[in-house]
Order: structure tokens, then sequence, then C-alpha cells
């Protein structure tokens, strides 16, 4: 169950926002070495966070070994506002293919690219992580802000 630490939104407004907000998410694990971000693409299904990665990745492996997670989705440009939060990492081998389309379509849109034929071409070595949002807080500054073009 995801509890809502703190902002302006409840969980309606989060989905709102996760939905139709279409930038990288920003994903921090652990590691010996220390922590690593690293930005993926995501598909929102509610409050959880889907995403796909190579499974030989040093995301999968971090993943692998410590399935605790930190995540934020926000523009770097105003006005703005966000989602961040923890949660676990699941890594599954099914819903790979459906995954990786779904990013590929809301990323790239429907029409067949360079890029999107690369993706499809690796599904084989492709993992899914569906990201199980356990805390979230957001925030919304746009009434403070206005948008410089």
């Amino acid at each position: 169950m995801t509890r809502i630490a703190s902002g302006p939104w409840d969980e309606s407004e989060i989905e709102s926002f996760l939905d139709r907000t279409c930038i990288p998410v920003r994903l921090a694990t652990n590691g010996s070495s220390g922590p690593l971000v690293q930005s993926l693409w995501f598909a929102p299904r509610g409050m959880e966070l889907w995403c796909c990665t190579q499974r030989s990745s040093v995301l999968t492996r971090r993943l692998e070994r410590d399935d605790r997670v930190g995540f934020e989705v926000a523009a770097d440009t105003p006005p703005y506002r966000g989602v961040r939060g923890t949660g676990v990492a699941h890594l599954l081998d099914d819903n790979v293919q459906s995954t990786l389309q779904t990013l590929i379509e809301r990323y790239q849109g429907t029409e067949r690219t360079e890029l999107s034929d690369w993706l499809l071409s690796r599904i084989e070595s492709e993992i899914a992580i569906r990201i199980e949002p356990r805390t979230v807080a957001s925030w919304d500054f746009s009434s403070r802000m206005t948008k410089r073009d």
C-alpha cells in the first residue's frame, strides 16, 4: 500500500500527473560503490511505474541484491511540480513484450522507427521492472511560477 507522505496532491491527482507526464523517471538504487541514479522510460499503471532494462545491466544486478529504490518524476523547467518517493522494484520475466511496446508507444509513438526496431530486436535480453511505491510526496509550485518560453 502506498502512503502519501506530503504534498498538495491526493492519489488520483498523483496518478493523473504520472499518466500525462512523458519524461523519464529518475530511479535511484543502492550498491556497494554507493547510490546510482538512472533515467528510464516509464509507464504508469495506477501508482505503479513500469520500466524495462537489459537483464545484464548494472541496474538489474543492483535490484537483484537490493530491491529498494528511490524515484522522481519531475520536469527541469518551470512551473516546478512532480512526484518522488520510495518503493520496491520487482524484476519480471513475463510482461516484457507488452511493457516494452507500451514504453515505445508512450515515448516514440506508434510509427516504427530505427530506435523502436532496435529496442524490439533485443526483447530476448530485456526484463520488466514494476516499481511498487511505498511512500510518495508531491509538489506543485505552478501557482507561484509562470512558465518561461
